[in-house]
């Protein structure tokens, strides 16, 4: 590997003379001196050429090529290394520049990108952005809602583990539809029918029988003709499913106790992106508050069995007023808007042992409680008119003893995109596949 130092360790060499390496972020080339912008992945780094302060005096003639004045300087997103002295500069970035610099160019650019990266504002709309993900995302707001997307899943992973819980990785063809039959992209399997997993639902519930608590993070499709901002059809979910539960509750503690996590870790890894956009992340009460849908639908003036988006937002708008929270955990969703293994509140037998927690007035997590016997899921298909064959590989795991379990699974895009303040989901998304896209 290159031996380099990156933008953020500058202040450790100040007088020592490092190489960095990156893309060419911006130049600028005056009369008797240049600026060369070079950006890694922890920032920024001005290398000034011209003059070398180090070597006044000297004739033009000795001095190092890079730094006589005038000498063109590779383009934008050139990739280059640059080796130079460390000195303090209040006006560079970071408070430390390169002087007298030996510039090597390791790539050239076949083209000039689709619009200025060092422009400290986006100049493109969000199809330009979109179609030329590659390289557009290299602009540092852009780059910003993934480095703290990454910090989300390091917080949720670090998290459940702490709290026993073990990763695991399942399929994503399957035999059957976890959710709908609707909503599934079919494929063909070496001859035979097969889909793109909606969920890793069952299988999280089967490995509960093995690990008792276990976590996921993966890719789910859907095949919902949506075009809205906050649908795609492939998202990455944070999904947990834990066993011994007393019921719902119990799975909403854990679910509070992640989402103060995975914050917790924006906060600590990704503090110069939410710098960069201006996020403060919210706080996460001790105790999420919860209203039951019913009271929902009261709160609303609503009697449909499920909450449209401006309820939601009306919902969140309440939340914030009533108990200062940017969370609301709504409970007891009717079973008929419900998956067929989730369990019935035994006090309500139309509603659910189900929730939605709410983040700023959108629904971002689904979860509850599942039944755990199997002539209880036989009893719950036939009620839906579906008999057991086609779940039988799902099934087996409640013929052998399954402990009262749930779980909850959280899309991490829309996640993001709530708490940077993104109008659109695919601006939390490096590249979203939905209705019109493919590609890149």
């Amino acid at each position: 590997m290159i031996s380099r130092v990156m933008s953020a360790e500058l202040a450790e060499h100040a007088g020592q003379r490092v190489t960095i390496a990156g893309w060419v972020h911006r130049r600028r080339q005056l009369k008797s001196v240049s600026f060369l912008v070079v950006r890694d992945r922890t920032g920024l780094t001005q290398a000034v050429t011209g003059p070398n302060p180090l070597a006044q005096g000297l004739p033009v003639q000795d001095l190092p090529a890079q730094d006589i004045p005038g000498r063109e300087l590779p383009p934008e997103e050139s990739v280059v290394a640059v080796t130079g002295t460390v000195t303090a500069s209040p006006q560079a970035p970071g408070g430390y520049e390169l002087v007298a610099p030996e510039v090597e160019v390791l790539a050239e650019p076949g083209a000039a990108p689709p619009f200025d990266l060092y422009r400290p504002i986006v100049g493109a709309t969000l199809p330009t952005v979109l179609d030329h993900a590659p390289v557009a995302l290299r602009h540092p707001l852009l780059r910003a809602p993934l480095e703290i997307s990454a910090a989300s899943v390091a917080g949720f992973r670090e998290t459940l583990d702490l709290l026993g819980f073990t990763e695991i990785h399942t399929p994503k063809i399957v035999a059957s539809a976890t959710e709908s039959g609707a909503n599934v992209f079919g494929i063909d399997y070496f001859g035979r029918p097969a889909y793109l997993a909606q969920s890793p639902q069952f299988y999280k519930q089967a490995m509960t029988g093995v690990f008792e608590r276990v976590y996921e993070v993966g890719p789910v499709f859907r095949a919902e003709p949506h075009d809205t901002v906050r649908h795609l059809a492939q998202y990455t979910s944070l999904d947990a499913e834990l066993g011994f539960i007393e019921d719902h509750r119990d799975v909403m503690a854990v679910l509070r106790e992640v989402v103060a996590g995975m914050l917790e870790s924006v906060r600590r890894r990704a503090a110069p992106a939410l710098d960069l956009l201006g996020v403060e992340p919210p706080a996460v009460p001790a105790e999420i508050p919860a209203v039951h849908f019913t009271e929902a639908q009261r709160l609303t003036s609503s009697d449909e069995p499920d909450l449209a988006p401006a309820q939601e937002r009306w919902l969140g708008e309440w939340a914030r007023r009533e108990h200062g929270s940017e969370f609301l955990f709504v409970t007891g969703y009717p079973m008929s808007k419900r998956p067929f293994y989730t369990h019935p509140d035994p006090a309500r037998p139309g509603h659910s042992n189900g929730f939605d927690l709410l983040f700023r007035g959108m629904e971002l997590v689904t979860g509850g409680q599942r039944l755990h016997r199997y002539e209880d899921y036989v009893r719950a298909l036939a009620a839906r008119g579906e008999g057991t064959e086609p779940y039988e590989g799902y099934l087996q795991a409640f013929k052998y003893g399954m402990p009262p379990h749930g779980g909850f699974a959280l899309g991490l895009e829309r996640w993001t995109a709530r708490l940077t303040g993104a109008a659109n989901v695919r601006q939390s998304t490096a590249f979203p596949r939905d209705l019109h896209r493919l590609s890149p």
